[in-house]
């Protein structure tokens, strides 16, 4: 189903300029978003994306060129991402939560031209303006101190006429930066392709969950600076849904629009659910019109999504992937979701459809079933690649197009996905990654600090939190707080150790590499697997 009487038209969405275009068409007065009291029609977002591509063009930006976002989730972001996608520009948002530093090296990384601003974060992106000399302007999402142009003022002095840039599939219009394993985050490029492909096949699937109809409302509530925000508002437009905006995650805000919106679909990472799901108001809600709640990111508790069962009465749809995969690969069905337990609850889940799975090993042998090894995928919404970093590319893609994930995984008889361990050093702390390479970078610059390494541990509110474990240079004194604040003032404070341990030497193997397995051990002792 979808959100007219007839089918979308598939074959008329081949990029993000046309289904700004096709759904002007078939539904113009319908709506799309909603953001604190302002409401968008699909014919206005059309009109309003073409003022932004005429608005770039007139700027100088070509096809290829970059603009940059740092701000909290807006309805305006939307209308930037697509209409750049309409001129050919690749829009490149980037997490408001960093430290100025970071912010500076990733505008800095995508060469953009033009940096939009959100008024929450306009005072640290002022700090960075001057090491930024390749961008041209700083646009205010809002009214700011520092006296940026105004985008609304930007955008309205640029006719609505569609430009009729020739965009092809196969062009780059999103680039989201990961965390990087040398300490320095790298640029995923996703294609309009990646982003709209795979949605023919998903529809003519039989997955309930992933059907749409005229009354569906959905929540964007994940940062857009991720895939879970930008491909989850991406998702309810291409299916001609009215998504609701919200700024940030906020608790108590997620139950109010649940109830006053009418949301029928949502997704939120565990450590979301668990914040909402405990607050007292969460137990008098009215959920009838909530039908799907899909969560990922990272693993969830049984305890946990037992509770979420219970209070929302909702199905629950786990979701597995990444950015590089542009989100979800494989998914659990509500119907493998049961209150007492089940052994498929621990899954990641079944392929989507249009999505290739196997087990390798190291020199990329395909294993057998129930064997453990590192999870590969290849489907159209494997990324392009990374942005200026080949060797990365070629490290991660293989020539036929299979992705490394970096998880350690395997599939069992029925083909279900388990993930069992991370090959890579990531740790994933409330949805977001945290690479141990940067925030040891970030350490390591104490004048009292020998070395360090950081690990995942445990965390029941955040699935893992960063602990940092430190050996001192000889006759020096450093407390745990004074590393964690010295850290916080170098990289964002989600990056941060949360606790640090001390001892005399990190153990390493003969050729000197850290055993990261064996510091983790003593923290993970009893959990049936090593990621939480």
């Amino acid at each position: 189903m979808s959100t007219t009487s007839q089918p979308l038209d598939y074959d008329r969405m081949q990029t993000l300029g046309d289904v700004t275009r096709y759904q002007a068409e078939v539904r113009p007065n319908v709506t799309a978003l909603v953001f604190e009291g302002r409401s968008t029609t699909y014919e206005q977002f059309n009109a309003r994306t073409s003022q932004v591509a005429n608005a770039l063009l007139a700027a100088g930006l070509t096809k290829g060129d970059r603009i940059a976002y740092i701000g909290k989730n807006s309805d305006h972001y939307f209308e930037l991402f697509f209409g750049a996608a309409k001129a050919g520009v690749v829009m490149a948002p980037i997490g408001w939560r960093l430290a100025p530093p970071e912010m500076a090296y990733i505008v800095g990384d995508t060469g953009a031209k033009l940096v939009f601003v959100g008024s929450e974060i306009a005072g640290a992106v002022a700090q960075i303006a001057d090491s930024l000399p390749a961008v041209q302007a700083f646009i205010a999402m809002e009214p700011v101190a520092q006296g940026w142009p105004l985008y609304e003022t930007w955008r309205d002095a640029h006719p609505a006429r569609d430009p009729e840039i020739a965009v092809a599939p196969t062009d780059v219009a999103l680039q989201l930066y990961t965390s990087g394993t040398t300490g320095r985050p790298k640029g995923a490029m996703l294609m309009h392709d990646n982003l709209l492909r795979s949605r023919q096949a998903f529809a003519e699937a039989n997955m309930p969950w992933n059907e749409w109809v005229p009354e569906d409302v959905s929540l964007v509530a994940m940062p857009v600076s991720h895939i879970g925000g930008t491909g989850w508002g991406t998702v309810g437009l291409v299916n001609g849904a009215k998504g609701v905006v919200a700024r940030e995650f906020d608790p108590y805000s997620v139950l109010d629009f649940i109830e006053r919106d009418g949301i029928s679909k949502m997704f939120m990472v565990p450590a979301a659910m668990q914040i909402v799901v405990r607050l007292p108001k969460a137990r008098s809600v009215d959920y009838s019109r909530l039908k799907y709640m899909l969560y990922g990111a990272s693993p969830i508790p049984l305890d946990l999504l037992r509770e979420c069962m219970e209070v929302f009465g909702c199905g629950f749809v786990q979701q597995y992937g990444m950015t590089e995969t542009t989100g979800t690969i494989v998914y659990l069905p509500p119907e493998d979701h049961d209150p007492a337990g089940n052994p498929r609850m621990r899954a990641a889940g079944l392929p989507m459809p249009g999505v290739e799975l196997r087990i390798q090993d190291e020199a990329g042998n395909t294993l057998g079933t129930n064997q453990v090894g590192e999870v590969a995928a290849r489907s159209s919404a494997i990324m392009k690649g990374y942005w200026n970093l080949p060797q990365a590319t070629e490290q991660t893609i293989s020539p036929d197009g299979w992705l490394r994930t970096g998880d350690a995984g395997y599939i069992d008889d029925d083909g279900y996905l388990f993930i069992h361990d991370r090959v890579k050093d990531m740790i994933i702390s409330g949805g977001e990654n945290i690479y141990p390479a940067e925030v040891e970078s970030a350490i390591y610059g104490h004048p009292a600090i020998a070395e360090v390494a950081v690990i995942g541990v445990p965390d029941a509110k955040w699935g893992e939190a960063v602990k940092a474990i430190v050996v001192l240079n000889a006759d020096q004194q450093i407390s745990a707080e004074e590393v964690i604040a010295f850290a916080r003032s170098r990289i964002a404070s989600f990056k941060a150790p949360k606790s640090v341990d001390f001892i005399d030497v990190l153990p390493r193997n003969p050729s000197g590499k850290i055993l990261r397995r064996q510091l983790r051990e003593p923290y993970w002792a009893g959990h049936e697997r090593r990621v939480n």
